[in-house]
């Protein structure tokens, strides 16, 4: 920052000391920290919490609350975690699972960003659809298997069905929530420099509404990810998921087997949670509305 002098008028040593903090203040906000630093701060919270929980668990087991037939403590339970993991047959049911949720997903993204599109241009369409689009958020998916079986019969299409109609709604909220809160200063900012029609949606609304619209996408995969779940757990096809594998783990009693395949559905759970984490980082980074910067 320059300060300008004039011959008639000398800065105060005050200014000087006020506008050198600002300085300050200015080349913080550019440094970057250390690779390994950030590695660090984003691992010891998971790393710590991870550590409560075995501990809870074990004391859980200690207690005696249930025979260790039914409820077996972290050592029993972890060597059996990582012949799980490196089981092919684990990954096959890994692939196939993520394949149905990354295709419902997608259909859902298809069809939640249109309906979300369309309400939020037309005042009839939100006094029409607006509460019913809420209403279908809330509703839990496993409500939605009677139909979908009757429709479907038991094939992958009732649960993708569950899957979509679980998901859409999050993200078409998502969006009709972002254009709303569309800044009127930057509606005005558009209006003076000529933008209308689509281009005005375009260049100005849909930027302006990513942040919400990708808090949507984040909770649109948490309701498609436990729909799946449900839906792999009523609907047995005969190929191998990780639906199916908690299916057989709990009706063979093997309660090691099937712990472990909930944790490996837990950190799917959390890696993609991360990846959502990402994305909404960089978006706000983009956006100048990381904290961290200011």
């Amino acid at each position: 920052m320059v300060l300008e002098k004039t011959s008639d008028s000398a800065p105060k040593p005050g200014v000087n000391r006020e506008l050198a903090g600002l300085d300050a203040l200015e080349l913080t906000a550019g440094t970057r920290k250390n690779p390994l630093i950030r590695v660090y701060s984003a691992l010891w919270p998971i790393v710590t919490a991870l550590a409560i929980f075995l501990f809870a668990w074990q004391c859980v087991v200690w207690s005696g609350w249930r025979d260790p037939w039914v409820l077996p403590g972290p050592a029993e339970v972890l060597p059996v975690f990582w012949d799980t993991v490196t089981s092919g047959k684990t990954w096959d049911a890994v692939g196939l699972t993520m394949q149905r949720a990354v295709v419902g997903f997608a259909l859902a993204v298809l069809i939640g960003g249109a309906v979300g599109a369309l309400v939020s241009q037309s005042w009839v369409l939100r006094r029409a659809f607006g509460s019913l689009i809420t209403g279908l958020q809330t509703m839990p998916s496993i409500a939605w298997f009677p139909l979908a079986i009757l429709l479907f019969k038991l094939s992958e299409g009732a649960i993708l069905f569950v899957v979509v109609l679980g998901a859409a709604p999050s993200i078409a909220n998502g969006l009709i929530s972002g254009v709303d809160y569309t800044s009127p200063i930057l509606l005005r900012a558009g209006k003076v420099m000529g933008l209308k029609g689509f281009g005005r949606y375009r260049h100005l609304v849909i930027p302006a509404s990513l942040p919400s619209f990708v808090a949507g996408l984040k909770q649109g995969w948490a309701f498609a990810w436990r729909s799946l779940m449900a839906g792999e757990l009523l609907v047995i096809i005969g190929v191998q998921s990780l639906g199916t594998l908690l299916t057989f783990s709990r009706e063979l009693n093997q309660t090691s087997e099937m712990i472990s395949v909930m944790f490996i559905i837990l950190i799917i759970g959390v890696v993609v949670d991360q990846l959502f984490g990402l994305a909404d980082r960089s978006l706000r980074n983009r956006w100048g509305l990381d904290d961290s910067n200011r």
